[in-house]
């Protein structure tokens, strides 16, 4: 197997569904311990938002955030990805997705999030799934297909770098 050489770029809801469902602190801590590995080695970020959010729950997964993975929430105040995100709102406000849903996602980092990943070349990752009939809210994989930009779930990225858990 080849591994991937891209850098990919992880969505809040990556950290969030993995320490509340498959991959609690407690039972799969090599999950957590591969993301800081992945994070020092170049090969995963996220984002100054997404970090934002996490810091919000207060929990385990803040102190875990804070203490392990700080250094790779990038900052998103660059000019390039300032622009790529108007672009990305003109084009969510042109949909047809509730005024509800384009206020959210306009306040969440998801927007940033692909305008980070536009400008530097990453691949998103995210939890969420394609779906274009939605109007009630704007779901990242939506965005990326409207721009031709690649997203993959959390299991296809761990793939694609190879990431394995031996015990």
């Amino acid at each position: 197997m080849t591994l991937d050489d891209s850098i990919y770029v992880l969505d809040a809801n990556v950290f969030i569904q993995a320490k509340r469902k498959y991959y609690a602190f407690d039972l799969a801590p090599g999950f957590w311990d591969s993301l800081v590995d992945l994070a020092e080695h170049g090969r995963i970020e996220s984002i100054d938002r997404v970090k934002k959010e996490l810091y919000n729950g207060r929990d385990e997964l803040t102190e875990w955030a804070n203490n392990y993975f700080s250094d790779a929430f990038i900052s998103t105040n660059d000019e390039e990805v300032i622009q790529a995100f108007r672009l990305i709102m003109a084009w969510v406000n042109q949909g047809e997705f509730l005024d509800a849903a384009i206020s959210e996602f306009a306040a969440g980092a998801d927007g940033w999030l692909v305008a980070y990943a536009m400008t530097k070349g990453r691949i998103v990752v995210t939890q969420e799934v394609l779906n274009p009939n939605i109007k009630r809210r704007v779901p990242i994989p939506n965005v990326c297909q409207g721009f031709n930009m690649s997203y993959v779930t959390t299991f296809e990225m761990l793939r694609a770098l190879g990431v394995r858990w031996i015990s």
